[in-house]
């Protein structure tokens, strides 16, 4: 009975390796044919220290001043909601889920390059994906700049300025007070990386759309966002990465990616994040 055992464990094990040597003879060629591993991107222009340039001009981008409706108004059921979502929020001060939405805020690469790493299961990082990263650099431009005509138009207060409560992030209070609520750029490119990275990685988009909504409610976590500003974020997202798939470079960009991201899961590489920590703080719980 135990040597019949040891042989199933043993043929299990066998078949584990065979497959893994499979996917990485199959990534080594995909990799191979189309060049990816020994190519790196074109350079890309800086339109603001730290901002790459988009895919997108300005005349292509979707216009939020036409797609989305007006903020709540005033004493309007809407408005309540928003209001009554802000002040769970902030329950949330101190917890793993208000330390999750401070990191979330960064844009910054190479740290924002790590943000759905987990979800992925793999990193991404310029050296080891350099296509996959200058993806997220640039679609980050699209997906924020998408946001501008309805936040210039309605110049919405944020909620940190109505309730008077900290946020996570009071470096960027002075500023983020003069770029308006309403949709919430975070929420934009945050949604609009988790639509492309589920593209990439379909048999893992539960988890990454999952992350993506996450990442848009930690605006609300923080207190610089009503949760009305999130939703219309997404929208914003979701018509951006629609524009995008019309687009050559970003074409061509998310094939090199979705090869970039066939290897490194081949390859097995580590994820420099604690994995279960964000899983726990993401647990229902954490949640208004």
């Amino acid at each position: 009975m135990a040597i019949r055992k040891w042989h199933c464990m043993r043929k299990v094990e066998c078949a584990r390796r065979v497959r893994h040597l499979l996917l990485l003879l199959f990534a080594g060629a995909i990799a191979g044919c189309a060049g990816v591993s020994a190519s790196k991107p074109a350079a890309v222009p800086e339109i603001t220290p730290g901002i790459l340039a988009g895919y997108l001009d300005k005349a292509s981008l979707p216009n939020s001043l036409a797609l989305l409706p007006p903020p709540p108004a005033e004493d309007s059921v809407a408005l309540a909601l928003d209001e009554e979502i802000s002040r769970n929020a902030l329950r949330l001060r101190g917890s793993p889920r208000w330390s999750m939405a401070r990191a979330d805020a960064v844009l910054s690469f190479p740290q924002a390059a790590g943000t759905f790493a987990c979800a992925l299961g793999t990193p991404i990082s310029e050296d080891n994906t350099p296509h996959l990263y200058l993806l997220l650099r640039r679609t980050l431009a699209d997906a924020g700049l998408s946001t501008y005509a309805a936040k210039n138009h309605y110049q919405r207060t944020r909620p940190y300025l109505v309730n008077k409560q900290p946020t996570c992030t009071p470096h960027e209070e002075k500023h983020a007070a003069k770029d308006f609520s309403y949709p919430s750029g975070h929420s934009a490119l945050g949604w609009a990386w988790a639509l492309v990275l589920a593209e990439i990685a379909p048999e893992r988009a539960d988890a990454i759309l999952a992350r993506g909504v996450a990442f848009s409610e930690s605006r609300v976590v923080c207190n610089v966002h009503w949760q009305s500003d999130v939703v219309a974020g997404r929208l914003m997202g979701t018509a951006t990465v629609a524009r995008l798939h019309a687009d050559s470079g970003f074409q061509k960009d998310l094939a090199a990616a979705k090869t970039e991201y066939a290897v490194a899961r081949a390859r097995g590489r580590a994820i420099d994040r604690d994995c279960k920590a964000e899983a726990d703080a993401l647990v229902p719980s954490s949640r208004w």
